[in-house]
């Protein structure tokens, strides 16, 4: 019970993380119809601001505010200079470019910061662990970062249903042209929606740097697991993004704990520890599978318009 008690708090632990990164690029891609695969960029330029500043200040609430503003930065660049001019292009312009972002970014990150990996420690009051339950430790910052998770979820779900920016939001989701034509400055609002989905992707990078290398490439992966999520949440949807991103944290984290010690039951341990982790890998694909074959627009595609 304690074993699964704490891969249960791990895997909510990477859900949040992920949530972070595909809410915002939900976000964009509901509103703006953008497939941006330099999403994850983003998630890598917020860390190695955050692990630049935390070297020369050595604070990591510092770190964390230059991290969040330097990808909301990079993002609004981004969105001026490249993305504008492939709102009415189709999906391949889009793919095309967004990898060539890619690329430059992480050969930027390389000449402005040295291919040499970087650290961004804890801050010294998240150390340590605290007992959750009688025999069971678990970390401090990890707990945090569940509890930064449900902070930017507080926020995005404020910002959308309780502000006159979210009220734009909702109507650009539905019709631009329309929006446009009240008076309501699209180009200016699409610069915004950016920056904060960009700012999200940052907020990830810096809090999870603590537990990653912060390196060249390192929002790629999570770049995949994002859209993921939004295949199984729907596309488009806020709501389908926060439960995907919790359910592919878990089933990724469960699938690593135990799937090994399933497999081990037929085969011998050194097979197995292979075996298990390949199949462990595979499993969030495994579950966007069943997900599309029961609900082909995902959990929430059908409500892409109103979310």
């Amino acid at each position: 019970m304690e074993l699964f008690l704490e891969q249960t708090l791990n895997g909510l632990q990477s859900g949040f993380t992920l949530l972070m990164i595909s809410a915002g690029l939900t976000l964009i891609f509901g509103m703006m119809g953008v497939l941006n695969l330099a999403h994850g960029s983003l998630f890598m330029i917020g860390a190695f601001v955050a692990a630049d500043v935390g070297a020369r200040t050595g604070s990591f609430e510092w770190a964390l505010v230059a991290g969040v503003l330097g990808a909301a930065l990079a993002g609004a660049v981004m969105e001026l200079v490249v993305i504008r001019f492939l709102y009415r292009r189709d999906h391949l312009d889009q793919v095309l470019a967004t990898f060539a972002v890619v690329l430059i970014a992480n050969q930027g990150v390389q000449m402005v910061w040295g291919i040499q990996p970087r650290t961004l420690n804890r801050p010294e009051w998240l150390e340590g662990s605290i007992g959750i339950l009688p025999g069971l430790q678990y970390s401090i910052y990890r707990l945090a970062i569940i509890l930064a998770g449900m902070v930017a979820l507080l926020f995005l779900w404020l910002l959308i249903e309780r502000t006159r920016v979210g009220m734009w939001i909702r109507a650009g989701n539905t019709n631009r042209d329309l929006l446009g034509a009240l008076g309501v400055n699209v180009s200016l609002l699409y610069t915004l929606v950016f920056a904060i989905g960009a700012g999200l992707a940052g907020f990830a990078g810096v809090v999870a740097s603590p537990y990653l290398t912060v390196q060249s490439g390192m929002g790629d992966n999570f770049l995949i697991l994002s859209f993921v999520v939004i295949v199984i949440g729907g596309i488009g949807s806020i709501r389908g993004a926060v439960i995907a991103s919790l359910v592919v944290g878990l089933a990724e984290t469960y699938a690593h704990t135990y799937l090994p010690g399933v497999v081990g039951v037929f085969t011998d341990p050194s097979s197995a520890a292979s075996i298990g982790s390949s199949l462990a890998s595979a499993s969030i694909y495994l579950v966007m599978v069943v997900v599309l074959l029961v609900r082909p627009h995902g959990l929430f595609g059908l409500e892409v318009s109103s979310t």
